[in-house]
């Protein structure tokens, strides 16, 4: 009978646990053709044209751009490192009531090897108006006022050497040339207006132009940045801050460029080299609001000198991160 009451169990068992596997595995396969319809629907979206150009949303945004500058000596030792922190916070041209985006540096540090960063007070709070990617009326490149970077010293007094205060001058042009240039659309020619689906790829409207790069007196007039075959590629899609984003690649391709600073009206340094430098740029397909772009560029120079050792060589190594972040973020870090 204990044998006979077992062997009922166990058949009462089995035909009681078979329908809930049957509904376990029928819940499984449902739940397995709702994930398959959900990849299929998102590669068909994903196949779609995007609009990449359209108007910026008119809400304050917040950016805090940091630039790493690396120098090698030959045989690749690390000879030292510069870092560059600007924050700039800009309100929209309707927003403002202004002829164009207005923006404030609320805080430049400069970080020279392993001291402690040091403000540039010049620039604290400094307003400016930008309003597009042309030269302005006195040919300053992206609008950026030469005057403003003359005669630049650190919060401690001490006056920056040319080349430094080329750099920080050089944060404001690459900030508008990543957020601006390749990632607003081109009033002619090919830029970001081109690309609707991911995987296409143009040569931009600004490969091969000669910006100058003459700065005051110390870098004259005829110094140059001469671009290559700079590209733009939609490279798919992204998150950045919570917001979907497009992903877009730039490459300059083989770039150059011809430095002259003065030391004396009569005495001079010139400096010729290559560069090449790349990155992405993640772009708010909501706003249009640039949420994030980074950069890596490579540079080898040739300097020549009025005085023993003549000649020059370095390779320099600089990388480039922008983040748009919350308001809170920026007020404590900008103070």
């Amino acid at each position: 009978m204990m044998n006979s009451h077992a062997s009922c169990e166990a058949t009462i068992s089995f035909k009681v646990t078979r329908p809930q596997l049957l509904q376990s595995t029928i819940s499984k396969f449902s739940a397995f053709l709702f994930l398959a319809q959900s990849v299929t629907a998102q590669t068909v979206r994903l196949d779609k044209e995007f609009d990449l150009a359209g108007a910026h949303s008119q809400q304050t945004q917040y950016f805090m751009m940091e630039s790493k500058l690396i120098t090698y000596a030959l045989d690749g030792k690390r000879l030292g490192t510069d870092i560059y922190r600007l924050h700039l916070k800009c309100v929209p041209a309707k927003l403002a009531k202004t002829a164009g985006d207005e923006y404030t540096c609320s805080r430049f540090t400069v970080q020279k090897g392993e001291t402690a960063e040091t403000a540039i007070p010049a620039l604290a709070d400094w307003t400016y108006i930008f309003k597009g990617t042309e030269p302005d009326e006195k040919g300053q490149v992206l609008g950026i006022e030469h005057s403003k970077f003359v005669n630049l010293v650190d919060a401690e007094g001490k006056a920056l050497p040319t080349d430094k205060t080329y750099h920080v001058y050089n944060a404001f042009i690459d900030f508008h040339a990543f957020c601006n240039v390749f990632a607003e659309p081109t009033p002619e020619g090919n830029g970001i207006q081109n690309l609707k689906k991911i995987g296409q790829k143009i040569v931009h409207v600004s490969a091969f132009s000669e910006p100058p790069v003459n700065l005051g007196d110390n870098i004259a007039a005829g110094s140059i940045f001469k671009n290559g075959e700079i590209t733009l590629e939609f490279k798919g899609m992204s998150v950045v801050n919570g917001k979907f984003c497009a992903l877009l690649a730039y490459d300059s391709g083989e770039s150059s460029f011809k430095m002259i600073m003065k030391l004396t009206p009569e005495m001079e340094i010139r400096s010729v080299g290559s560069s090449h430098y790349f990155g992405d740029i993640y772009k708010d397909l909501a706003t249009n609001w640039v949420q994030k772009v980074t950069m890596t560029e490579w540079v080898a120079s040739e300097t020549t000198l009025p005085m023993p050792p003549n000649k020059v060589n370095n390779v320099i190594e600089r990388n480039i991160v922008i983040r748009n972040v919350s308001e809170g973020e920026f007020t404590a870090a900008s103070k």
